[in-house]
């Protein structure tokens, strides 16, 4: 926040208030929720006190998860093993696994016996991450967690050493003009003695904090991908609970990093979505129009025809795997989960990594806050990493997303040998040289894709799928999506790359509109924002920065 705004602020409404807290979690996803659960019983099984605060920016706890989800138990077993017990929500085990290549009309399968152990999904569970999550926050709020659901971090609150000793809640009842409105409530200081940054993938806090404290310096570049999901009610005769269905190929040509899902659930429901890598290069491309594209293949309508599409949302997913890992700790706090790039990308899975990575940092926080230290590294942490089954499954597949990167075949027979024929044992790491901003290339060496229009059946436009996203945001607060230079866009992102941002964003927030006097103004529409938080990751000049908006805005998924 601008030091001016703040005085001011500060002289006008008083001091903020400040709460004080053994730890502190931002994100009430499967990691932070996790790490807070495992603080709790660390302290109840050694008879000890431990105060753990949790912050979610959604509405309730699950409101913006948005995953596949194909679950690993692995993580949960540790966390709590007796969760089927408590009613966790894994009720459709895996009961059929499918790999499919397309192209543009016919399908091939391959055999499940040529399929990588990675790629097997027997002993896993077709989930609505969102109601994991929903269940972990009713398990943390048990253990006497204390969660703070429509909160969001808005700010690093820095001790005089320069470690993190908190974070600021974000102000309520700002206007459009920046300054607060009759509704107005100053956001709170939350102090700890150690802060546990979730926030998942691209997180505003966390992105800052690897900045300031060079925490990529010893990394390649990040790379993240787009997800793009629609949950449907099918008919009941082509339902086949715990079926997971994955593809590669049509509609994205085969120098393209992406692929699909396409799971199961009960209750007539499956879940259908769309992975496109953005080290993409064409700025034509629309990786929410390929998904529309990706349902009328034969493969994929047979299911979804004659149903109901009943929710939508998107997500970035940071994929870089262990080679773009950040250096996980810094003065009074860490990075876990997909703030930090816990993700296989390989398995196309994240969240038992989420909540063993939040478990690993639970225990070092606690270990230190019961010996009195504070706001020092948890290193701790990253050693039990080291150490952890973590590590050793992410080691593995190191090589994953750098070997899909040079084309679908050589990517797919790379990973298949190594991965089938060694095992993942292999002596040699491949490593990502470009952030995916850098990746776009000029429009004028491209011919522009035309896409086919909705039929409102099966395919859809984003204005109607961000309707039933049930996506909100105040419409008096300031835009939470801003512009390092307002120029930017005209001048650079629309005449070199003929307007990428209202292609890569799924919600319709930017278009490119008449502006006086002629030619043409980025227009931003942040109140479609789904929190993907795709424009910050894939703006080729780096111009757009999101950050939070207020409290309990954004998209409210049920069931995704």
């Amino acid at each position: 926040m601008d030091q001016s705004r703040e005085q001011r602020l500060v002289e006008q409404y008083g001091p903020r208030e400040a709460m004080e807290y053994d730890v502190v979690v931002v994100g009430a996803g499967p990691a932070g929720l996790s790490a807070a659960i495992r603080l709790k019983q660390l302290a109840a099984e050694k008879g000890q006190e431990i105060n753990v605060c949790v912050l979610e920016k959604g509405s309730e706890v699950g409101a913006h998860i948005l995953s596949g989800a194909v679950m690993d138990p692995r993580a949960i077993n540790e966390l709590i093993p007796d969760w089927k017990e408590k009613g966790a929500p894994l009720n459709v085990p895996v009961t059929e696994d499918r790999f499919l290549f397309l192209s543009e009309t016919g399908a091939g399968r391959t055999p499940n016996w040529m399929l990588p152990a990675i790629f097997q999904n027997h002993g896993n569970y077709v989930i609505s991450l969102a109601n994991v999550v929903r269940w972990l926050g009713q398990q943390a709020e048990a253990l006497g967690v204390e969660i703070f659901a429509g909160f969001p971090a808005a700010q690093v609150i820095y001790s005089d050493t320069g470690a993190v000793r908190g974070v600021v809640t974000g102000d309520m009842g700002i206007g459009k003009d920046g300054e607060p409105t009759s509704e107005f409530q100053l956001g709170m200081e939350l102090h700890a003695k150690y802060v546990l940054f979730a926030e998942g993938s691209r997180g505003s806090l966390g992105k800052l904090l690897i900045e300031k404290f060079g925490l990529a310096k010893d990394s390649d570049p990040q790379s993240y991908a787009i997800g793009i999901k629609e949950l449907w009610e099918i008919d009941p005769a082509k339902h086949k609970p715990g079926l997971v269905m994955h593809t590669a190929g049509w509609p994205l040509n085969t120098k393209t990093y992406g692929g699909s899902f396409l799971y199961h659930l009960d209750n007539n429901q499956v879940m259908v979505g769309f992975v496109v890598g953005l080290a993409y290069v064409n700025p034509y491309l629309s990786p929410f129009e390929e998904f529309q594209r990706y349902k009328t293949h034969p493969a994929i309508r047979e299911f979804l025809e004659g149903g109901k599409r009943v929710s939508y949302g998107a997500r970035a997913i940071t994929a870089g795997g262990p080679v773009s890992l950040p250096k996980l700790v810094f003065p009074g706090g860490a990075l876990i989960g997909c703030d930090a790039g816990f993700l296989n990308a390989a398995r196309i899975k994240g969240s038992h990594s989420a909540i063993k990575s939040g478990m690993l940092a639970a225990e070092a926080a606690y270990n230190a806050v019961t010996s009195g230290r504070q706001q020092d590294e948890l290193s701790a942490y990253p050693s039990a990493y080291k150490e952890s089954w973590l590590h050793e499954e992410l080691h593995k597949t190191r090589n994953f997303k750098q070997w899909m990167s040079k084309g679908l075949y050589v990517g797919t027979a790379m990973v298949g040998f190594e991965q089938k024929v060694l095992g993942g044992n292999v002596p040699w790491t491949l490593h990502h040289h470009h952030a995916d901003h850098e990746c776009l290339r000029p429009a004028s060496e491209f011919t522009p894709i035309v896409y086919p229009k909705p039929d409102g059946k099966l395919t859809f436009d984003r204005l109607s799928s961000v309707f039933i996203s049930n996506t909100n945001h105040a419409e008096n607060q300031p835009a939470h999506l801003t512009l390092r230079d307002p120029s930017v866009p005209v001048n650079i992102n629309l005449a070199k790359y003929a307007g990428p941002e209202s292609r890569y964003c799924p919600a319709a927030v930017y278009e490119y509109v008449a502006a006086e006097g002629g030619g043409e103004r980025l227009q931003i529409n942040a109140q479609n924002c789904v929190h993907c938080k795709t424009c910050d990751i894939k703006d080729p000049t780096q111009n757009i920065v999101w950050v939070t908006p207020e409290g309990g805005g954004g998209p409210n998924y049920p069931g995704m």
